[in-house]
């Protein structure tokens, strides 16, 4: 078994010292929660904590969560007999996989002091699952701690919210981010600034950019064919939006679209506080002052609409881009 480093104060995160030192201090008294509930953006560092969280509590080293040691180890892996990761297999969360969770609490820890299950994406839960984790988190085992990650404490019943200590996550200042890109993972000062400012605040998305360029290279194509296609007629506009409804990971390229409108927005109000695409500062300039407020706002109406209907209605999805196609500028 290859040792780890330790993580250090604030547990290997970047940010969110509030969060750790709260945790660190209800671990020195022993006073934890039987349930946590960790919101916040995705890959702000929900799951990191919880994870992190998880190898406190069953840490052997001296200062947990050491890092080194076999349980912390085990945990990180997600090899770990006493600590079970749960999340959706497809659109949802069933009740299937609850009714696992339970079975899996009521057994005694195999070699830890407790059994955790992290549930990820909690707001994938169907209706019947969460009646199900609702029992569970009302009645838990003694030695059972449950970890529920999920975009807001709203997504969730407000019975399971109010069974959990919530630790909502909010995201990160750039310049944070940006240093430790640079001290972690070695990124040249440009890329570590382009990354900083792309990542929203993210530093999941961050360090998973670091690492596979390919992210950068999927984001450049998403943004040349957004430009190509808002030059283009109506016809073209439906012709792509056919091919767009059939996209894997079309949340992801609305995303872009999104961060890329926002830009132009702030600046076609006169403001460039917090630009994310800073590469295509030029460009985002240009559409700024050809389009105008008013029709740059519309945009992102559109785009903001359109990806709440495909991820929370049953909305046909080929219509709906076409609807928002038609609701963007003409470049």
């Amino acid at each position: 078994m290859e040792a780890m480093s330790g993580y250090g104060d604030n547990w290997g995160l970047i940010g969110h010292e509030w969060a750790v030192n709260l945790l660190a201090g209800r671990l020195a008294t022993g006073h934890t929660s039987h349930a946590y509930l960790f919101t916040g953006p995705a890959q702000v560092g929900k799951t990191t904590l919880a994870l992190r969280l998880a190898q406190a509590l069953n840490c052997t080293g001296a200062n947990p969560p050491c890092g080194g040691c076999r349980a912390c180890w085990l945990i990180e892996e997600r090899a770990h007999p006493d600590v079970l990761f749960v999340e959706a297999e497809g659109a949802s969360l069933k009740i299937d996989a609850i009714r696992s969770l339970q079975g899996f609490l009521t057994l005694r820890p195999f070699e830890a002091r407790y059994r955790i299950a992290i549930i990820l994406r909690a707001q994938e839960t169907t209706p019947s699952a969460a009646d199900a984790l609702l029992k569970t988190l009302e009645e838990p085992p003694p030695a059972a701690r449950l970890f529920l990650t999920a975009d807001a404490a709203g997504s969730l019943l407000p019975t399971i919210v109010s069974r959990c200590q919530v630790i909502p996550l909010r995201t990160v200042p750039v310049a944070q981010i940006e240093a430790a890109l640079r001290e972690q993972s070695g990124c040249p000062p440009e890329e570590a600034e382009l990354l900083a400012h792309l990542s929203a605040g993210r530093p999941g998305w961050a360090l998973s950019a670091a690492r596979e360029p390919q992210i950068l290279a999927q984001r450049a194509e998403i943004i040349e064919q957004m430009l190509t296609v808002l030059q283009a007629n109506r016809t073209a506009r439906f012709q792509y939006a056919e091919g767009l409804a059939r996209t894997e990971g079309l949340e992801n390229v609305l995303a872009v679209w999104q961060s890329w409108w926002r830009d132009a927005m702030l600046l076609s109000e006169g403001s460039r506080a917090r630009l994310l695409n800073v590469d295509h500062l030029a460009t985002l300039e240009q559409v700024a002052s050809h389009s105008g407020p008013e029709e740059i706002r519309r945009a992102v109406r559109a785009i903001r609409e359109t990806l709440k209907n495909i991820t929370t209605t049953n909305v046909n999805t080929r219509l709906a881009l076409e609807v928002m196609l038609l609701d963007m500028p003409y470049l």
